[in-house]
């Protein structure tokens, strides 16, 4: 029942379809409901993933900070000396402060870059639904464990990274969950655009996850991730009422992911009127096209025993630019994650008078940007039909906003808003894009024959990745960024904006071949 139930309908939705308003919906808006019910629900599953996952940078600012001007209570203490770290978490509290708070991030995002190879092979032969709802139920009770150590009074770092590691491991579940559910219910058409405005639920939950943390930062930072794991946990019992993973179980159609399906298709109605196609003497044409339609997209993927059969890793590695793609979003999630986890950090200890909420909420302005970059990163995507052409503008045009913002960025609160705003919009362009409508494209390639569970696969190999493909797997992007920060920090911020802005450039040239491709491509059509 678990394991290869591609017709599960939700008891959620059961429920729902008893409703007669809902249950009496024409055909049409019934495919509509229930793709904007997938559009909603994925939407916030992904956006409370990254809600668990923003308080540790926030946190970073009481772990270990500068305790001048503050008043210890000696009674409470009861120290015979004050030292200049009192007010920081032990084992956070000495000069490898920074070393220990990288390695922490680094915990996490190490087993989610190891994590998402086997969850994405385990999400295709897993029903979605319990894969994510289950993944992020054990994300939020390890998101709860880290908040747990504050009042437990826990100072091991075996602990902190033991937790970090499992809530990384859970934390994968995420992203190959959500993008093979949408990439199952959307086909092609408008999908750069349509995944552009959903893929701002990355910086939403950013948004979303600075400020519950940073409002209770300075007063209960344990409440800074318990909060953030009650959200993520009941969001999943959500989905495992309402989400469904497959159109087909509730009847709705599969969507075409190739442009010249209609070619191939065996239906004939391309010259039917709509009411035609619908109605024909009293009878329900559109569920007779749909059940041909299904028989003939499933010729490929489904094993003579009606099970659909899931790909393997080298098959998937084998998708032209899925390697491409790959190393290329290896340096930018070290751009993004960089910032994800050391930005409020790095806005304190740029101001002489910013406290640690004041940085949480200052920091929103780099997730704020990144929506709307994503967004137009999708559409541009769509108009031109260049997506390596869109990825590479961006990569060029961050490299000199993050040099004009580590020089300018403190000349003014308001000048330092702007400029964080901007960094945001242009590093956040490839990242959404590869992750969303490429992931898409990719899984859904004509070598694959119309398996649509190769998504969950494709997903995992390219957000996962920062790998090299043979059998020796490198560390991630999201993860080698933050473990860098904190020992290019103590000799200052400089070194770390050029890491940043040399891993720009690598992001860049690795789309070489893929750019010049689409320039054939493109020449070709027009010839």
């Amino acid at each position: 029942m678990f394991f290869e139930k591609v017709y599960d309908v939700p008891f959620g939705i059961r429920l729902l379809e008893k409703i007669p308003s809902l249950r009496n919906l024409s055909y049409d808006w019934k495919n509509r409901w229930h793709k904007f019910n997938i559009l909603f629900l994925t939407f916030l599953s992904y956006a409370s993933y990254h809600i668990a996952r923003k308080p540790t940078s926030v946190v970073k600012n009481v772990l270990k900070q500068n305790c001048t001007g503050l008043q210890p209570h000696l009674s409470e203490l009861n120290i015979s000396g004050i030292e200049d770290n009192w007010c920081s978490w032990h084992p956070f509290d000495g000069d490898n402060a920074d070393t220990l708070l990288g390695a922490l991030d680094s915990a996490s995002l190490f087993s989610y870059a190891f994590g998402m190879y086997a969850m994405g092979l385990l999400g295709e032969r897993i029903n979605t639904r319990y894969f994510l709802s289950i993944g992020m139920m054990l994300s939020g009770f390890f998101a709860f464990l880290m908040g747990l150590a504050y009042w437990a009074n826990i100072h091991s770092l075996t602990y902190f990274l033991s937790v970090q590691i499992l809530a990384g491991l859970f934390q994968s579940t995420g992203w190959p969950g959500c993008v093979a559910v949408v990439g199952n219910w959307f086909g092609k058409n408008k999908r750069g655009l349509i995944m552009g405005i959903w893929r701002s639920h990355h910086s939403i939950g950013n948004i979303v996850g600075s400020l519950i943390a940073g409002a209770f930062v300075e007063d209960s930072w344990g409440l800074s991730f318990a909060v953030p794991s009650a959200i993520i946990f009941g969001l999943g019992l959500l989905l495992y009422f309402f989400l469904v993973p497959d159109p087909r179980a509730v009847g709705c159609p599969v969507p075409e992911h190739g442009s010249d399906m209609s070619k191939e298709s065996p239906l004939g109605d391309s010259n039917m009127s709509k009411d035609e196609n619908h109605r024909n003497n009293g009878v329900d044409l559109t569920m007779v096209n749909f059940e041909l339609r299904e028989r003939f997209e499933q010729t490929q993927e489904i094993k003579p025993d009606g099970k659909e059969e899931a790909i393997s890793f080298w098959r998937a590695v084998k998708i032209p630019g899925v390697v491409e793609y790959s190393f290329s979003l290896f340096f930018t999630k070290c751009i993004n994650y960089t910032f994800l986890y050391w930005l409020p950090r790095y806005l304190k200890d740029s101001s002489d008078t910013m406290g640690s909420q004041q940085a949480a909420d200052l920091s929103t302005l780099f997730d704020i940007g990144g929506i709307f970059g994503g967004i137009l990163a999708g559409l541009l995507s769509d108009l031109t039909g260049m997506s390596a052409f869109t990825c590479a503008g961006y990569f060029i045009l961050t490299i000199p906003s993050l040099f004009i913002y580590r020089a300018f960025g403190s000349m003014s609160g308001g000048f330092n808003m702007s400029l964080l705003f901007l960094v945001g919009f242009l590093a956040n362009g490839p990242y959404a894009l590869i992750t969303t409508a490429v992931c898409a494209d990719l899984g859904t390639h004509p070598k694959l024959k119309g398996s649509t569970r190769a998504l969950a696969t494709v997903t995992a190999i390219i957000d996962g990745t920062g790998s090299i493909v043979s059998c020796h797997i490198l560390s991630q992007g999201a993860a080698v960024g933050p473990l860098l920060v904190g020992p290019l920090s103590t000799l200052g911020w400089d070194y770390v904006f050029y890491v940043l802005m040399i891993a720009s450039a690598m992001g860049l040239l690795l789309l070489t071949r893929l750019m010049i491709n689409e320039v054939k491509g493109k020449c070709r059509k027009y010839d």
